[in-house]
């Protein structure tokens, strides 16, 4: 019987006060029992608007139901027959602007907790499920796939799924992309990305780190090593920074850099060997959910003062309502309508002192339909820091679009490819992610990867 109540199960939670100084994971999960409940609110909707609101269409409704009849394992085989990496869609992708979004649940009332239950069905199976062995029949065909981020994670199992022996080249010492090196450890334990990476191993995925494409080899010298197609996943890993004065000052960081260091290099612990300034005053431009990523990061560091410092307003966030959330639950500090103007530093030391700040307020759309910042005339103020964290967007790497001849970029930097396909300019190299994009999320950048895989099975049967 369906349960009829109008709110979610809430999810058990640290409390503010005690997660904003560890780094261990905010949210802690169902328990079997309220799995249970949460996935009784699912009404089985016979035309499932909540899976074409998934861009890898998983099959909610069926895993929901195993889920209510307590059939755990079977719910998690039914997500990965079409996500690979259901243990981190469940915790970091925008469920509320996709799946459940379009959940009729939501109409009357909040709706069905998707990404909590795909949570809770894929670590239940990886702590109690038996580990499965996989034979699977070689095809005699091998893939390139470069970057081990979400896109190129998943095209990769799918390609290993239908028999292709497939190379993962990483620039990295560890594979995991922006899971690893970006999303902080509160949001997406890092054991949870090692063992979405440990499948893959165990499906035959060879994974090549610290390699450079475009550097070690190029992508023309993959297909002279006779790789038959080449999948570009490489991410958008280059920041873009503000262009005002100062901003070469000594404690000025892109957010790449900064959560960098704290997530893959473990600055947090003591014992780290990178370099890291533990300030007590931080300013994070931005307001995306790297944004709040380095700002809860900040706070858990030893700062005691951490501002988002965002030229719109709150209602333009770009970043997960969960994300705003938990960052003003810890205690940071919101500057709305709020842009930089100057960095300010110490002439002796080149140390962040501070910066200038001036009052927006909002004008007309611009090319993004969201309404444009315009300054406010006289209205500077100083802020006193000793650190400025700039998230205000990436763009690709330049190393392999200079590299490989044939390959049509646009203004951006981004890899030109076919939406449906992941097909670029050049024969045999499809791309997808951020790598298209400049800014997918990781559901969208998985989506990517798995068309691009069914692409590329198809481009190889096609050369037979």
């Amino acid at each position: 019987m369906a349960n009829m109540r109008a709110d979610k199960v809430a999810m058990p939670e640290q409390a503010p006060d005690i997660r904003n100084k560890n780094f261990e994971e905010v949210a802690l999960g169902y328990t079997p029992e309220m799995a249970v409940e949460e996935a009784k609110r699912c009404l089985n909707c016979k035309n499932r608007p909540c899976v074409q609101g998934c861009p890898v269409a998983v099959q909610i409704p069926d895993f929901i139901a195993l889920v209510a009849e307590g059939k755990f394992a079977e719910a998690a085989e039914k997500i990965k027959e079409t996500s690979a990496l259901p243990a981190v869609c469940g915790r970091v992708c925008p469920q509320e602007s996709q799946c459940e979004k379009y959940c009729v649940r939501g109409i009357k009332g909040e709706p069905v907790a998707i990404g909590r239950l795909e949570r809770f069905a894929a670590d239940w199976a990886r702590s109690h499920a038996e580990k499965k062995s996989f034979e699977i029949k070689k095809n005699g065909h091998k893939c390139a796939v470069v970057g081990a981020g979400p896109a190129g994670l998943t095209c990769a199992g799918d390609l290993a799924r239908m028999g292709y022996d497939v190379t993962v080249f990483e620039i990295l010492h560890t594979a995991g992309g922006v899971l690893m090196y970006g999303i902080p450890e509160f949001r997406l334990p890092k054991a949870i990305v090692q063992s979405e990476i440990d499948s893959l191993k165990d499906m035959g995925v060879e994974f090549v780190l610290n390699f450079v494409v475009g550097r070690s080899e190029t992508i023309d010298d993959l297909f002279a090593d006779g790789y038959e197609a080449v999948f570009v996943g490489s991410g958008a890993g280059l920041p873009t920074f503000m262009h005002v004065p100062g901003e070469n000052y000594n404690g000025v960081y892109s957010a790449n850099e900064y959560l960098t260091r704290v997530n893959l290099m473990k600055a947090y612990r003591e014992d780290a060997p990178t370099p890291i300034m533990r300030a007590k005053k931080v300013a994070v431009v931005g307001g995306g959910n790297v944004a709040m990523d380095a700002a809860r990061c900040a706070k858990r560091m030893g700062a005691e003062e951490v501002y988002i410092v965002y030229r719109r307003g709150e209602a333009e966030l770009p970043a997960r309502l969960e994300e705003i959330h938990h960052a003003k639950e810890e205690g940071i500090i919101f500057k709305f309508l709020t842009a930089p103007v100057e960095v300010l530093g110490d002439p002796d030391t080149y140390l962040v002192k501070g910066m200038v700040c001036q009052q927006m307020e909002l004008g007309e759309p611009d090319d993004s339909g969201r309404r444009r910042p315009v300054p406010v005339e006289g209205s500077e103020f100083t802020l006193e820091l000793d650190v400025v964290i700039v998230a205000i967007g990436t763009s690709p790497n330049p190393l392999i679009r200079s590299t490989t001849p044939g390959l049509e970029t646009n203004r951006r930097g981004c890899i030109v490819a076919d939406d449906a396909t992941g097909l670029t300019s050049k024969d045999g190299v499809f791309a997808g992610g951020d790598t298209v994009t400049g800014a997918a999320t990781v559901i969208l950048a998985m989506g990517a990867g798995k068309r691009a895989a069914a692409a590329m099975d198809k481009y190889i049967k096609s050369k037979k």
